[in-house]
């Protein structure tokens, strides 16, 4: 279905593609926006609508959204969001410190540094934007008269002992966990584990030097809960055992992360309000997700985020829509610089190793090492490391729709200085002159359904 709006940008009732293409067609009408596909009537003022509601499965990555009538569902799409949006806020910070260092000296200030009310953590309050941003987006287009929203109220306690197979924690339970009675998270995983090493099993007794390992690593948003760190020594914690085929690569943790649960706990209400406050005139109304499993059943649909949504609410008419999937995509890369590392023989086996995997061990000056020293092993460089400095901005960006030859392409990214371009799904480089540009990427950028079948079997 398309999205209508008249002569002076008011929502009409939508209309199916056939009449959009004619409507286009015959100049009576022309595109007003994307997501979703809308267009805008040259010559209709307005019109009669019937109510329509707008059902959101709210989520930590995945958002599901279905907006629909007595008879006809309208849309049915999936947004995910960035989950690396922490990250990017380390990366923001450790460039204001630099620059902040090369500069003059200027006292810190922290008098002034005062939270407004309401405050959430920015990882958190860009999701928020996220779900806030797509009902504006829809609410603009269509004439939403009801709008439910998916909160919950999770306990984590819970979750992880039914996880675990314990006792449901009761009274006490909750001011005594892991690290209860242990000074630090560091000697909890040691003592957990015995100080004994996960990888090869040496103890302290054998002269092994113990570290702390991060399962699921940092740089792919690992957290520092106790059933993601484990127990390893110096021999195994090294940079080749964290690479690709290396024994610390591509574990799983024991436990299964309460991320999304804690953020539906967090701005559950937070997200009400907001909703509430932007659009006066739509009801807004409030479920939970044992009602929507329930209602799925009864309609014995798979799981999915689209399905959620669509079982929510008055409405679950018989005429569906196939879903759209889009992914939240960042709009600007902020690394200005790369670098490139030197190559090595290894002395070892004569293949090229790079600096980073024959090093000494040492993260820091004033840091004693962390595993065993490598750097014995360089024998003669190969190639030596250089720092590449971005000075332009290309203006075809990642996702970008691209016309070549009459067919729309996705351009997978630039290459050659800007001057060709990578198109998928073939692959193949073109001249950035023989391109037209058919649509922006934007913040959006749309998956194909073959992509997301899988999710849809296991309800991921």
């Amino acid at each position: 279905m398309v999205a209508v709006v008249d002569l002076f940008g008011k929502p009409l009732m939508p209309t199916n593609e056939y009449r959009a293409r004619k409507l286009l067609k015959q100049k009576k009408a022309k595109i007003f926006g994307y997501r979703p596909f809308t267009i805008q009537l040259t010559e209709r003022k307005s019109a009669e609508i019937q109510p329509i509601e707008l059902c959101m499965d709210t989520g930590y990555i995945h958002i599901g959204i279905s907006a629909k009538s007595e008879r006809h569902e309208y849309l049915g799409m999936q947004i995910d969001t960035l989950t690396d949006e922490k990250l990017k806020r380390d990366d923001k910070r450790q460039y204001r410190r630099q620059r902040r260092n090369r500069k003059r000296y200027r006292a810190p200030r922290f008098d002034n540094r005062r939270r407004k009310e309401g405050w959430i953590a920015p990882s958190l309050e860009h999701k928020k934007e996220i779900h806030i941003d797509a009902i504006q987006r829809i609410c603009k287009v269509m004439p939403i008269t009801d709008i439910t929203l998916e909160i919950g109220n999770f306990d984590t306690h819970v979750l992880k002992a039914v996880e675990e197979g314990k006792p449901l924690p009761q009274g006490s339970d909750y001011q005594h966990g892991e690290r209860y009675g242990i000074a630090t998270l560091r000697e909890a995983v040691f003592l957990r584990d015995g100080y004994k090493c996960q990888c090869c099993e040496k103890s302290v007794k054998d002269g092994a030097i113990l570290h702390v390992h991060h399962i699921k690593y940092r740089s792919q948003g690992g957290t520092n809960r106790m059933s993601n760190l484990i127990t390893v020594c110096d021999k195994c914690h090294t940079q080749k055992n964290h690479k690709p085929g290396g024994k610390l690569w591509n574990w799983k943790p024991k436990l299964a992360e309460f991320k999304g649960a804690s953020y539906m706990t967090s701005i559950r209400w937070t997200l009400y309000n907001e909703v509430t406050a932007l659009l006066p005139n739509s009801s807004v109304h409030i479920t939970y997700g044992a009602k929507t499993k329930e209602s799925r059943r009864k309609l014995d649909i798979k799981k999915s985020h689209v399905n959620d949504a669509y079982v929510m609410g008055l409405f679950c008419p018989k005429h569906r829509t196939k879903p759209v999937y889009f992914k939240k995509k960042r709009r600007n890369n902020r690394v200005l610089e790369k670098f490139y590392d030197a190559k090595y023989i290894d002395s070892r086996d004569g293949k090229k190793q790079s600096g980073q995997e024959l090093f000494n061990g040492r993260i820091n000056r004033n840091h004693r090492k962390d595993s065993e020293n490598l750097h014995l092993y360089r024998k003669q460089k190969v190639t030596k490391g250089k720092r590449s400095i971005r000075n332009k901005h290309y203006p075809i960006q990642p996702h970008d729709i691209l016309l070549y030859q009459k067919k729309k392409y996705e351009n997978a990214g630039c290459h050659n200085n800007g001057s060709r371009v990578i198109l998928l799904p073939e692959k193949k480089s073109v001249a950035l002159k023989q391109l037209t540009i058919y649509q922006y990427a934007g913040g959006y950028y749309r998956v194909p359904y073959e992509s997301n079948k899988k999710e849809e079997r296991t309800g991921s």
